[in-house]
């Protein structure tokens, strides 16, 4: 993950791996069936992991805006909480079809129902248009993290907020939302 943040992920070859992982290249011939898949395949595993993880921390949560408020803030802590995990999504969370959908898994069930149920009021043939607008949002304040312009909980409050607002929650909830306190987020 350091690597391929730091370096691009098509620029990763197996003596760069070995270098990084202070090991003999014939190691990494042993160890990683494909070298070549490698990228996807961390790629992959961070997108499950922290979906379980988000899945897991907000699960008690009935209300569907406080769980997505939850969910984005959670994400832009752990890019404070972890900067090299931070830096790899944020540099490749629009470019992999892997981490793409760490954004937006199960957000669209959820959206649909909360739509559904009038909690949110944007059409049913918006959703695709704004789970790609909480995934850039959030990306975007990861980013703002990273970049020290604002703090993980000013970031993680804004973005949170405009997307609710975004989604038709009235702007004093939507900021009381935004703002409440923020389960841990679970190792399962």
């Amino acid at each position: 993950m350091r690597l391929f943040a730091r370096v691009g992920a098509g620029r990763v070859n197996v003596s760069d791996l070995a270098a990084e992982a202070g090991v003999a290249r014939g190691t990494i011939y042993n160890a990683v069936p494909n070298p070549d898949s490698l990228f996807e395949d961390v790629a992959g595993d961070l997108a499950a992991e922290m979906q379980e993880r988000v899945r897991v921390s907000i699960a008690a949560l009935d209300e569907p805006a406080y769980r997505i408020a939850c969910g984005i803030r959670l994400f832009i802590r752990r890019a404070h909480e972890e900067p090299e995990w931070g830096r790899f999504i944020v540099h490749f969370g629009f470019s992999n079809k892997t981490l793409r959908g760490l954004l937006t898994a199960s957000v669209a069930d959820e959206m649909a129902q909360a739509i559904e149920s009038g909690r949110y009021a944007i059409g049913a043939d918006q959703v695709t248009a704004m789970v790609a607008v909480i995934g850039g949002a959030t990306l975007s304040g990861m980013m703002l993290v990273q970049e020290g312009y604002k703090s993980w909980r000013d970031a993680g409050s804004e973005v949170a907020q405009f997307i609710l607002v975004a989604l038709g929650v009235e702007r004093t909830e939507a900021a009381e939302i935004a703002r409440r306190e923020l389960p841990q987020l679970i190792q399962p």
